[in-house]
C-alpha cells in the first residue's frame, strides 16, 4: 500500500480524466509505473467550490484539498491544503484577464502567500485557437512549463485525444525539490479541471 508521503514523491504522472456529461468528472492520477496515487470525483459546475482528492475510488482517505476563496474571484485563487496534516501547502491564482484572451497564466504562491513562481501555457497560437476556434481545439493540446525562480521546475503536457483528457506532469527538472510537488499535483489537476471552460 502507497504511503501518504510517496504518493507525493515520484517523478512523473499522468492525470486522466473522464468526461460525464450530466453527473461530473472523474480524475485518476497515476504515478510513472501505473499505480493510482489519487483519485476524484468532481461534481459537474463546482470548479468554483472545491476539489478533493482521495486515495482511492472508495473516497475513504482524503489526501489533498483544492479549494477557491471567492466564487466572485476572477483571477480565481485555489488554495491547497493536506488533508491529512491540514497544513495549508500553497496557493495557485489564476491571472483572470490574461488567462482569459492570451496564454493561460498562473503564480504559485507559499504558504505565506509570497509569490515563488508562474505556470504559463506555451503557445500563444495553440492558446488563440484553442479559445476561439473551438472545433479545433482538441487539434491543439495545451502544454505548461512552470518555473520557480528562474529554474524549469515542471512541465505540463496535455495529449491528442478527443475522448479522455490525459496531462502529463514531469517534475524531473525540479532536481533541488524547488517545487513542493503537492502544489504542482493540485496545479495539474486544476488545468484538467477548468480544461474546455477558459471563458
Amino acid at each position: 500500500v502507497m504511503t501518504h508521503a510517496v504518493r507525493f514523491q515520484h517523478p512523473r504522472y499522468t492525470i486522466r480524466r473522464k468526461f460525464f456529461r450530466f453527473f461530473g468528472d472523474a480524475f485518476h492520477l497515476y504515478t510513472d509505473d501505473g499505480e493510482l496515487a489519487l483519485y476524484s470525483n468532481m461534481k459537474r459546475f463546482r470548479i468554483r467550490e472545491d476539489i478533493r482528492l482521495y486515495a482511492d475510488e472508495s473516497q475513504d482517505q482524503e489526501l489533498l484539498r483544492i479549494s477557491t476563496r471567492s466564487i466572485f474571484d476572477f483571477a480565481g485563487a485555489y488554495d491547497v491544503h493536506d488533508s491529512q496534516s491540514d497544513e495549508h501547502v500553497g496557493t495557485l491564482r489564476r491571472s483572470g484577464f490574461k488567462s482569459s484572451l492570451l496564454r493561460d497564466h498562473w503564480t504559485f504562491l507559499d504558504s505565506g502567500g509570497q509569490e515563488i513562481g508562474t505556470l504559463q501555457e506555451d503557445s500563444m497560437l495553440k492558446a488563440l485557437v484553442r479559445r476561439y476556434i473551438e472545433a479545433l481545439a482538441f487539434f491543439f493540446p495545451q502544454n505548461y512549463h512552470a518555473t520557480v525562480g528562474e529554474s524549469s521546475v515542471a512541465e505540463y503536457r496535455q495529449r491528442f485525444n478527443p475522448f479522455i483528457l490525459k496531462l502529463d506532469v514531469d517534475f524531473r527538472a525540479d532536481r533541488e525539490g524547488r517545487l513542493d510537488k503537492r502544489l504542482g499535483i493540485a496545479a495539474g489537476v486544476l488545468l484538467s479541471a477548468i480544461e474546455g471552460r477558459q471563458e
